[in-house]
């Protein structure tokens, strides 16, 4: 009989551990099992994957891995933490992190004091931090932009010697990071978030129409330049979840929210609505609406005037007498209007297809709604940004009929200027006409985030560069939810690279990465800061993945390149950095 050889090696371990879970799966049970799935997809396996890590096991509240280096393990547990830190969770994670010894089981499972270590050191790690032995600190000091804190010997829970250990503390990144997940002040003026209805209809198809009509309740309310309001991708991201809406005032930084629910039936709906004082939780306002369909749009109007009276009685309700905006006269048309913006958010190829259609589609029913010939033109542009599409003359071309077109129909909707006015400067090159279409945009409502993004390129675009970092802050504090935010922060990134602050720079790019690791100008951008700032293998490793993303890209055709054409000098820079990795001519 062959004797069973014991298998043993040395690795790197991580262990990772949610704070609190039992009691708040105890508080709200589907909630949190459903957040800790969705941070084990889009953050942990995320990072094990971008740094050759191996997944152990997961347990109810936790996961372990090995990796083949220190370095990579705490690479991994600071994009873990980081990513948590500048998203938005209920959930915070220890990690610890440990270099030992371990035995290899015939399933490839592993066992032994490196593992433990590992596991106790989690255990006494601080919320939203990292903790690790003295034998991983000797192998990454010096090797990490990190700083480490010295917690000395640690007697740890079945382990027979006590530990040296050190607390990770992250450099620029995670200092930027504490920054941006950092309660916001309150503004200046009365200040309000909308947060998704529920859907009452029983129909989940219907989710579109109920969010559509939060959607113009939003609209209405931002008109008023006398208020705050938030914008609706940052809203939506408490969609479908139990929220303490005084946590919400909180996190989004406003003092009123307002909820409700939409129940569709037939021809007939039936709109609830409260508004809650967010820092004291009291009611001061609700109200129940039935009308049939062909009265949708009065009754958004009714909803919202109520709404904004309720507020504070000392706002000038000319403000808020409803500029009207031509409309659609057919709801089939806005139903699909709706469908493919819903669609247009899911930021993949077949979403994307799936959008340019549904607006076909409204576009056919009514030639005379604006929103879908913008949104269209949009589609053509976030092709071309995704790397999806080289940007062929025939769709630089399409994408200033549509735009043009809608703004044949209605010169006064902001949304449908933004989209117009950014398909103009970033994909047409009109930048003087899309820069204005923007800045009308925003006169004729200041809330809306979309238009001070793409006005932050705008102002890139025109050499503005302190102009468009002022634009991407305000576009990120009104709305910093938003699923487009990976746009502002590559702005952000740009913005700062052209300034010469690469660390900024690069800060930003980190933090746009984590956020949407599919947007190639993201990793551009990351890749462009690294290697002004002399880190050349951090920017080689960005080029493998920006070239994984999209392996059409060169130097000459680059987007970036094609967005600063009137800035030669910038242009320059761009292609110095791109030719230090390697891009192709």
């Amino acid at each position: 009989m062959t004797e069973h050889r014991v298998q043993r090696r040395l690795a790197a371990i991580l262990a990772a551990d949610v704070v609190g879970y039992s009691a708040l799966m105890e508080r709200a049970e589907e909630a949190t099992y459903a957040e800790f799935e969705r941070l084990k997809c889009e953050v942990i396996e995320l990072g094990l994957s971008r740094h050759n890590g191996r997944l152990i096991k997961t347990t109810g509240d936790g996961a372990l891995a090995e990796f083949a280096s220190p370095s990579a393990a705490v690479r991994c547990a600071v994009e873990i933490q980081e990513s948590i830190a500048s998203g938005r969770s209920s959930l915070k994670l220890r990690i610890g992190v440990n270099l030992g010894e371990v035995i290899v089981g015939a399933d490839g499972d592993l066992f032994g004091d490196g593992i433990n270590i590992a596991v106790r050191l989690e255990g006494v790690a601080d919320p939203g931090g990292i903790l690790i032995s003295e034998k991983v600190y000797s192998e990454v000091e010096g090797k990490l932009d990190a700083g480490f804190e010295d917690r000395g010997e640690q007697q740890l829970k079945n382990i027979a010697k006590p530990v040296r250990a050190f607390a990770v503390r992250a450099g620029a990144f995670s200092a930027l990071s504490d920054r941006l997940s950092a309660a916001p002040p309150l503004p200046d003026k009365p200040s309000i978030a909308v947060l998704p209805f529920e859907n009452m209809s029983g129909d989940p198809e219907q989710e579109y129409f109920a969010d559509g009509i939060v959607e113009d309740i939003i609209a209405g309310l931002s008109r008023s330049k006398s208020l705050f309001v938030i914008a609706r991708t940052s809203s939506f991201t408490y969609k479908g979840k139990a929220v303490d809406l005084k946590q919400v005032g909180r996190e989004l930084g406003v003092r009123y929210v307002l909820e409700g629910s939409i129940r569709k039936s037939g021809n007939r709906v039936r709109i609830t609505g409260q508004l809650v004082d967010a820092a004291t939780g009291n009611h001061i306002w609700a109200d129940r609406y039935d009308r049939t369909l062909e009265d949708i749009f009065d009754l958004q109007d009714r909803v919202t005037m109520s709404v904004i009276g309720a507020m504070t009685p000392q706002l000038e309700r000319a403000e808020m007498a409803r500029a009207q905006r031509k409309r659609t006269e057919s709801l089939q048309a806005y139903d699909y209007y709706l469908r493919a913006l819903a669609t247009f958010y899911r930021f993949t190829r077949e979403g994307n297809i799936e959008a340019l259609k549904l607006t076909q589609t409204a576009n056919n029913l009514d030639p005379n709604f604006a929103r879908p010939f913008a949104l269209a033109a949009d589609c053509l542009v976030q092709r071309w940004g995704f790397g999806w599409s080289t940007g062929s003359a025939e769709d630089v071309e399409e994408a200033r009929r549509l735009a043009r077109r809608a703004l044949e129909i209605d010169k006064d909707d902001p949304p449908a200027l933004a989209l117009a006015g950014m398909a103009l400067v970033l994909f047409v090159g009109e930048v003087e006409d899309g820069a204005a279409l923007l800045t009308r945009a925003i006169t004729l409502d200041p809330n809306l985030a979309l238009a001070r993004i793409w006005n932050g390129f705008a102002q890139l675009c025109l050499g503005n560069d302190a102009a468009a970092i002022e634009q991407f802050q305000i576009g990120l504090r009104l709305s910093p939810f938003d699923p487009r935010i990976f746009m502002a922060q590559t702005g952000m990134a740009a913005a700062h690279f052209l300034v010469g602050r690469y660390e900024e720079g690069c800060a930003w790019a980190k933090i746009a990465v984590q956020q949407n690791p599919n947007f190639v100008g993201a990793h551009r951008n990351l890749m462009a800061c690294h290697a002004m700032a002399g880190r050349i293998e951090e920017a080689r490793q960005a080029w493998a993945v920006a070239r994984q993303i999209d392996p059409t890209q060169r130097i000459s055709s680059n987007i970036l390149n094609r967005m600063l054409r009137r800035r030669p000098q910038d242009v320059q820079r761009y292609t110095e950095a791109f030719r230090m990795v390697g891009m192709p001519e």
